[in-house]
């Protein structure tokens, strides 16, 4: 399919193969690493820090996230569709409701079965880590439906990158960590801070690249807010902003190697400046795809640092 957009032409391709490949397509499979990512940093850091991890929590932990990641992914799918917003001039990858390869209904059930899942995983864990986890999973639960669902969903206010920060990155790790270690300390929030920039790097890009779109169906995303330039400015903050507390975790823990995740720091510096030379459109899915594998290269060689 074709749609003209100022003087430019975008071309969305529908997804193409089986019925399993449509609904793969939908999950985002290509967001899961965000999950995963701080769900093994807090591990990593249970194991160095406090001498303990927990491998069943963790296991159900990671498992938890997936479902979530999955459950919001899905949710966000149909919720755009049903608002308008994924109209011709949508420049990401084809969504599987605006596209007709899925009913609306059915993406629905399919996400609130991946919601289901998780909190099935949740009350396993408060076993583990009692009602601070508990609180926590329904919080992310309702998050993760929040984002796109209900009267003001997150995603059309200027609050996204917040919500992931809060819940992809000192969520997680923090969860994860006190499931393991039965308490919660500076380091492991920091860890956490520092993912949840890089995820919320992946959505700035995300919201830039479509901003137009965005704007269209009276989304007010950060992205929008800030303008072309504010945004480019905010993901390069985003992207600098985990190395220097790098250099605060390693100032705390001076006997740990987490000057290790400076390894990840030319790819940062690499997106960054492709979102300033890259013009909003389809070639930033390849800068959003690229954010999230440097968070995924950070958070393994932040982890590996630690065990140290």
């Amino acid at each position: 399919m074709k749609a003209k957009v100022g003087a430019m032409t975008v071309v969305s391709s529908p997804v193409s193969g089986s019925r399993l490949d449509v609904w793969l397509s939908a999950m985002r499979p290509r967001t899961l690493p965000m999950a995963l990512s701080p769900v093994f940093v807090g591990a990593c850091f249970a194991e160095a820090f406090a001498g303990r991890i927990n491998g069943p929590a963790v296991f159900v932990a990671a498992l938890a996230a997936i479902c979530i990641q999955i459950a919001t992914n899905l949710y966000n799918d149909v919720g755009d569709f049903e608002r308008g917003g994924d109209g011709p001039d949508r420049m990401g990858p084809a969504r599987a409701a605006a596209g007709g390869l899925l009913t609306p209904e059915e993406i629905k059930r399919a996400a609130f079965g991946f919601f289901a899942l998780a909190a099935t995983g949740g009350l396993f864990l408060v076993s583990f880590g009692g009602w601070p986890i508990l609180l926590l999973g329904a919080l992310s639960i309702l998050s993760g439906w929040a984002y796109a669902g209900g009267p003001a969903p997150i995603s059309y206010s200027p609050f996204g990158e917040l919500f992931v920060i809060a819940f992809f990155g000192l969520g997680a790790v923090g969860g994860t960590y006190w499931l393991c270690a039965g308490a919660l300390h500076s380091e492991p929030l920091l860890a956490g801070l520092a993912l949840g920039l890089f995820a919320a790097g992946v959505l700035m890009v995300n919201n830039h690249r479509d901003a137009v779109a965005d704007a269209r169906v009276g989304r007010r995303t950060l992205a929008i807010v800030a303008g072309a330039g504010g945004s480019r400015a905010l993901f390069a903050l985003m992207m600098a902003a985990p190395f220097a507390l790098v250099v605060v975790m390693v100032a705390a823990a001076p006997e740990r190697a987490l000057w290790l995740a400076f390894g990840a720091a030319p790819f940062a510096w690499g997106q960054a400046r492709a979102l300033f030379a890259e013009a909003p459109g389809p070639g930033l899915n390849r800068v959003l795809a690229r954010t999230a594998l440097t968070q995924a290269l950070y958070a393994f060689l932040l982890g590996l640092g630690a065990l140290i």
